[in-house]
């Protein structure tokens, strides 16, 4: 390969690295006459940690389950590299992990896992790997419906871990968690997005929002208020020290 050559193909790596993974264009959704999503729009890279941010019935569920291909939306698009994803298509792409879904009460801990490992081809170092990053050991030989709130998110957070898909929309991922529990999961999570996979959370504690996120969305009644890393929105407000919960009452 000459200069010129190893030059223009180090220019296209950097095009791909930079356009976006996924782009949102004039997302809409109306129940009745009231908007839950209005005219909202945002894109995001591979590797990249999204966090949804919002007061309660803000839109970040309804914001999820839009891209995801869950609700039908009244206007706008999801693009995928820059092409039109249709909403059959878009499980093949991306996986949504709800709030407080406990499903398969009555199955073990350890053959849900197994199902979802032999679904998703995994081998079993790969899902060794997974049991132990999210702790599920003391609980492998219990049902479902036995387990506590905790042990119940780190199931789901596993059974999402085993997918193959490279997106993760997660609806409060840290629920149930207490401080050192939270911060645990983010390594994770900090890993899994590291290893090529994009991850998009929506987080009611802004201070978990602030750690975890490389870019974050404010959402107040289904209307983006603010996008950016935490450096821009602090441009933004016009205060440069300013955390993430100062940020949220200066743009709402």
């Amino acid at each position: 390969m000459n200069a010129m050559t190893a030059v223009s193909a180090i220019a296209d790596n950097v095009c791909v690295l930079r356009s976006p993974l996924l782009r949102a264009s004039g997302l809409t959704k109306r129940y009745g006459d009231q908007d839950a999503l209005a005219d909202v729009s945002f894109s995001f890279g591979a590797r990249e940690i999204i966090g949804l941010i919002g007061p309660n019935g803000a839109g970040k569920t309804t914001l999820l389950e839009a891209v995801a291909g869950l609700v039908p939306i009244d206007a706008g698009d999801v693009l995928w590299r820059g092409e039109k994803l249709a909403a059959s298509r878009r499980r093949e792409l991306m996986f949504y992990l709800p709030d407080g879904l406990r499903p398969w009460d009555d199955q073990y801990v350890s053959h849900l896992i197994g199902f979802f490992a032999d679904v998703h081809g995994r081998v079993g170092a790969q899902v060794v790997g997974v049991i132990r990053a999210v702790g599920l050991e003391p609980v492998l030989g219990k049902r479902v419906s036995a387990l506590s709130k905790g042990f119940a998110r780190r199931l789901m957070l596993a059974l999402a871990l085993l997918t193959p898909q490279p997106v993760l929309l997660m609806d409060e991922p840290f629920d149930g968690f207490d401080l050192r529990q939270t911060r645990e999961i983010m390594e994770v999570l900090r890993q899994v997005a590291a290893d090529g996979r994009t991850l998009v959370l929506a987080i009611h504690q802004l201070a978990d929002a602030e750690r975890i996120a490389d870019r974050l969305l404010l959402l107040v009644d289904g209307k983006l208020r603010g996008s950016g890393s935490l450096a821009e929105l602090r441009a933004a407000v016009g205060n440069p020290a300013a955390n993430l919960e100062e940020i949220f009452l200066a743009l709402t």
